[in-house]
């Protein structure tokens, strides 16, 4: 099947180098790649262009600018990445194989994520249990679906927060992921910027908060 990597972007032209020269050669292995940008001031447009790749422009909110990606897309497989996410060596050939067989419309990576804080490597490993045991995905693990079964579930949710577990929802009820144990590195920036226990507490916090009904706009504002 053809794949179609969708990154969305807000300035992002810190991480997007390392990100640009990882993608290049799934770009030229035929893999479609699509950035979605969101309003960025910092230049990252005009780096992503100079790199040859397509943007695409659409209202600020990941799930609407992944949505808006997938609107553009033409693979038959969708692959969702974060701008300060890196795919592993052989990613394309994951997805496919963990695809062909039939058992998954969907899947994710485990994830590493990388900075100087020891909890980071026990927050990713706790990640990708707590993944395999419910059949929730986070957008840190670079999630991939099936085109026909992503809009057979109506794409993610129009929500600020939590759309990538909505969406791991709606997928579980037509099958359990596939859980690639490649993983995806992903930056430790959001935890040591604002301290990793602070945040791995807010977090639990909001996923408590979340799963007991509290409006996702309150939970958008306290995740800042």
């Amino acid at each position: 099947m053809t794949l179609s990597i969708i990154v969305p972007v807000l300035n992002e032209a810190q991480v997007l180098p390392a990100l640009l020269e990882r993608l290049l050669p799934l770009s030229r292995h035929g893999c479609e790649v699509l950035f979605v940008d969101g309003g960025s001031v910092d230049g990252s447009v005009a780096m992503i262009e100079c790199a040859g790749f397509k943007v695409v422009h659409a209202p600020s909110g990941r799930a609407r600018q992944m949505n808006a990606g997938a609107a553009c897309a033409i693979g038959g497989v969708l692959l969702f990445l974060h701008a300060d996410t890196q795919l592993p060596q052989g990613a394309f050939d994951c997805v496919n194989q963990s695809l062909a067989s039939g058992l998954h419309s969907w899947g994710r990576f485990d994830v590493y994520i990388t900075g100087h804080h020891w909890m980071l490597r026990v927050v990713g490993h706790m990640m990708n249990l707590r993944s395999r045991w419910t059949g929730i995905a986070t957008g840190d693990q670079a999630m991939f679906v099936s085109r026909t079964v992503f809009d057979a579930v109506g794409g993610f949710p129009d929500q600020p927060l939590m759309e990538d577990i909505e969406l791991s929802k709606r997928l579980r009820c037509l099958s359990r992921p596939a859980c690639i144990t490649r993983c995806v590195t992903t930056s430790g920036r959001r935890w040591e910027t604002r301290g990793v226990w602070h945040t791995i507490f807010l977090m639990w916090r909001l996923r408590w908060d979340y799963w007991r009904g509290v409006p996702v706009g309150l939970l958008a504002r306290a995740y800042g």
